[in-house]
C-alpha cells in the first residue's frame, strides 16, 4: 500500500469516511482499496520480509479499514475482527481470572450470553447497573473492577449512558470505560472524544450499511491497550477475511449519506407513531418526550435510525400481530442497512436474556424494534400505519 493520504486536521467526517486509511495503489494506481485475497506473502530471504508474514496478523485491506475507522472514531488505533461479538471476545481476554466488570443492564443479547455463560466460567464477574444513572455505576464499583461495559443507546430500550460522566467514575476507580457505538455511529458520537478508552462496534450493522458482511471493531487511542489488542487479535484469530473489510470499507464511503437519511426517516416514524391509539410506548432519543432528550443533544450530533415501540398492551400477542403484518419492513434480525428492518427482540436478539430481567427493564414481551432504511418516508409510513391497523 501507499503512504497515507494528506487530509486536514479538521477535515469533515464525510471527508474522512471517503479518503482516511486509503491511499491510491502505488502499483497500478487503483482508486479503491484492492482486495489482497491472500493467505501468505513470499519472503526476500530468510527473516526478511516486505512486513508482511501471514494473513491472519497482516492484510492491507485489513489495515485499511482499521485505519479509517479509527480516523472516524478520532482514535489513534483501529482494529478489527470477524464479528462484533469476535471484537468483545477479545477485548474481554485483556482481563484475567478474578477481575470485575460493571455493565449495562440493557446489553444486546449475545454479548451478555457472553459474559454470563462464557466468562464467568474463566473467573470474571459482572455487575449489571442502569448505565443512566451514574450513581449506580459508582456503586458497583470493587478493588477489582477493571472495566466498565456500556451500550448507548442501549439495545432495545435506547436508553442512555453520559459518556462523560462515567468515564470520570471508571478513571477515578482507576478503571477502562469501553463504549457500544453501533447504534450512533461516529457520525453522530464520538465516546473518544467524550472521555472513553475504547470504543466497540458491530461493523457489520451501520458501518457496511449494506447487509452483506460481518464484522466487529475496536478504537483506541491507549498504547498499551493497543498493543495488547493487537497481540490477541492475531494470538486468537477472529479477523475477518480480505473481501469482508473491502465490503466494509465501502460501506464507510457513504456513511455520512446514509446517516442522514435514517435519522430522517427515524425522527418523522418516532413522531407519527406518539400520534397512534395502538402505541402504547415509543423509545427513541430523538423525542422530547425521551427522560434523557437533553442528554442526547448534548454528547451526540443527532439521534440515530432505531426505534422500539410497543403496541396495545405489550403482550407477545400484540407484538406478534404487528410483526406479522409488516410487508415493506423485512421480519429478520440484525439492524443498520440502507433496508429497513423490524425485529421481535425477545425472541430474536435478546432470546438469551431472562424475562424477568427484561419485564424488570420495562422490556415487554411484545416490544418490537424497528432498524429504519433509507426507502421513501411515504412508503415507510405507510407500511408501519397498516401494520398498526391491527391492534
Amino acid at each position: 500500500m501507499g503512504g497515507e493520504r494528506s487530509l486536514s486536521p479538521n477535515a469533515g467526517i464525510g471527508t474522512r469516511a471517503i479518503h482516511a486509511g486509503q491511499e491510491p495503489d502505488p502499483t497500478t494506481g487503483a482508486v479503491t482499496v484492492p482486495i489482497y485475497q491472500t493467505s501468505t506473502y513470499a519472503q526476500e530471504a530468510l527473516g526478511k520480509n516486505k512486513g508482511f508474514e501471514y494473513a491472519r496478523g497482516h492484510n492491507a485491506t485489513r489495515f485499511a479499514l482499521e485505519r479509517n475507522l479509527a480516523s472516524l472514531e478520532g482514535g489513534r488505533h483501529g482494529l478489527c475482527f470477524s464479528s462484533g461479538l469476535g471484537a468483545t471476545n477479545t477485548l474481554m481476554q485483556t482481563l484475567s481470572s478474578g477481575d470485575h466488570v460493571v455493565a449495562g443492564n440493557n446489553l444486546y443479547g449475545g454479548t451478555y450470553r457472553m459474559f454470563e455463560r462464557v466468562f464467568r466460567r474463566f473467573g470474571l464477574e459482572f455487575t449489571y447497573v442502569n448505565g443512566a444513572r451514574a450513581e449506580e455505576v459508582e456503586q458497583a464499583f470493587t478493588p477489582r473492577t477493571r472495566l466498565v461495559f456500556v451500550e448507548t443507546p442501549t439495545n432495545p430500550m435506547m436508553a442512555l449512558t453520559d459518556i462523560a460522566a462515567v468515564a470520570a467514575i471508571a478513571h477515578r476507580h482507576g478503571a477502562k470505560l469501553v463504549v457500544d457505538n453501533t447504534f450512533m455511529t461516529p457520525f453522530f458520537q464520538r465516546p473518544l472524544e467524550l472521555g472513553a478508552d475504547v470504543v466497540m462496534h458491530s461493523v457489520t450493522k451501520y458501518l457496511n450499511g449494506h447487509s452483506d458482511m460481518i464484522g466487529g471493531a475496536l478504537i483506541t487511542s491507549d498504547e498499551a491497550l493497543h498493543e495488547q489488542l493487537r497481540f490477541l487479535q492475531n494470538a486468537s484469530g477472529a479477523v475477518p477475511g480480505p473481501m469482508d473489510s473491502w465490503l466494509a470499507l465501502r460501506g464507510t464511503k457513504t456513511l455520512a449519506v446514509r446517516m442522514k437519511r435514517h435519522e430522517e426517516n427515524a425522527r418523522e416514524l418516532a413522531e407519527f407513531m406518539t400520534t397512534q391509539k395502538a402505541v402504547s410506548a415509543v423509545f427513541y432519543p430523538g423525542l422530547r418526550s425521551h427522560p434523557q432528550y437533553e442528554l442526547a443533544r448534548r454528547q451526540a450530533s443527532g439521534f440515530g435510525g432505531m426505534i422500539s415501540f410497543i403496541a396495545g398492551d405489550g403482550s407477545l400477542e400484540s407484538g406478534r400481530r404487528v410483526f406479522d403484518r409488516f410487508t415493506l419492513f423485512t421480519r429478520a434480525e440484525s439492524l443498520g442497512g440502507v433496508e429497513s428492518l423490524v425485529c421481535h427482540p425477545a425472541s430474536m436478539t435478546h432470546a438469551s436474556v431472562p424475562r424477568e430481567t427484561r419485564l424488570a427493564m420495562g422490556f415487554a414481551d411484545g416490544l418490537l424494534r424497528l432498524s429504519v432504511g433509507i426507502e421513501d418516508l411515504v412508503d415507510l409510513r405507510a407500511d408501519l400505519d397498516h401494520a398498526l391497523q391491527c391492534v
